[in-house]
């Protein structure tokens, strides 16, 4: 069988945003230029992320489209114009917004390379009839109006911000894509089940909490749990009262001269059969159900609403 290659340059619109693949024909293209390409949406301004390379032709959408050009010092006076722009097209959309008396929270505005469209995200609690509210920016910007829609993480991928850890959040420094997070995922890492906790700034279950998932479920398989009957080097039966997945170290409470002791070993050092992991659950019903609810909505994965090229 014969494999046959696509030669592909990784462009991303925006910080963190979805990579698309495009054709650099015979460009000099390399990472960290800015190139103009010719996307769904119009002709576009995008930032390359990785030299040009060979890929696998199943792994690519076709038609493949062209990069049109590498960025001229026009091009690039014209993006910045663009950033001006969005921030007057920001301020008469609030506005518009205000006067029509509309319940929708305005989050960013975006004009296309070109100019022939300037999007506008918005969250709400539910629809919202904004058709007057396009025809009133479509009289005043004089080209194509999209008001768009957007969910709790696009928003926050939008605005950034500074996670539990002390860092620029995940989804607007690097994350292109969201991705499903459970609450298994929680109780891997041995972590509380405090929505409150476990939560990031867009109130959804917290991204990083797949970020080492596979580590710990590795790691849990070689444990025993919490309650589980083990044999000591010694040959002593005892009662597992503790783990410590990282250092894959076992706290066990032995019973020596009718005295009840806790002793640590090395996993390896003990005997047991591996059993399924127990799932202890000490959460106030009103904290369940909140879980249960960030689990559901997390599940449901889906497109970004931002990535439309």
């Amino acid at each position: 069988m014969v494999i046959t290659m696509t030669k592909i340059v990784g462009v991303r619109f925006r910080t963190a945003g979805k990579i698309y693949f495009f054709a650099p024909g015979n460009l000099d293209i390399v990472r960290g230029n800015h190139v103009i390409v010719e996307t769904a949406r119009g002709i576009e301004y995008g930032t390359v992320v990785g030299d040009a390379r060979e890929i696998e032709d199943d792994k690519v959408v076709q038609p493949l489209k062209p990069v049109l050009r590498i960025a001229t010092p026009k091009d690039d006076e014209q993006a910045a114009k663009n950033k001006e722009k969005e921030k007057d097209a920001f301020k008469i959309c609030l506005e518009k917004i205000q006067a029509h008396g509309l319940e929708m929270k305005l989050i960013d505005a975006e004009y296309t390379f070109d100019n022939n469209k300037v999007l506008f995200y918005f969250t709400a609690d539910g629809r919202v009839d904004f058709r007057e509210l396009v025809k009133d920016l479509a009289s005043v910007f004089r080209t194509r109006i999209e008001l768009r829609q957007i969910g709790v993480r696009d928003e926050t991928k939008i605005r950034g911000g500074i996670g539990n850890c002390g860092r620029s959040l995940c989804c607007h420094s690097y994350l292109s894509e969201f991705i499903p997070v459970s609450i298994k995922m929680a109780k891997e890492q041995g972590l509380s089940l405090n929505p409150t906790k476990i939560s990031g700034v867009c109130g959804r279950l917290m991204c990083c909490l797949k970020h080492e998932e596979d580590t710990y479920e590795e790691l849990n398989k070689k444990l025993p749990n919490p309650g589980d009957h083990v044999t000591t080097p010694e040959g002593d039966e005892g009662e597992v009262h503790s783990v410590n997945v990282l250092r894959q170290r076992v706290k066990v409470i032995v019973e020596e001269n009718d005295e009840k002791e806790i002793k640590e070993y090395a996993v390896e050092e003990l005997k047991f059969k591996r059993r399924h992991r127990r799932e202890k659950v000490d959460l106030s019903p009103e904290e369940l159900k909140e879980l249960q609810r960030l689990e559901r909505e997390d599940s449901k994965g889906g497109k970004s609403k931002l990535d439309d090229n």
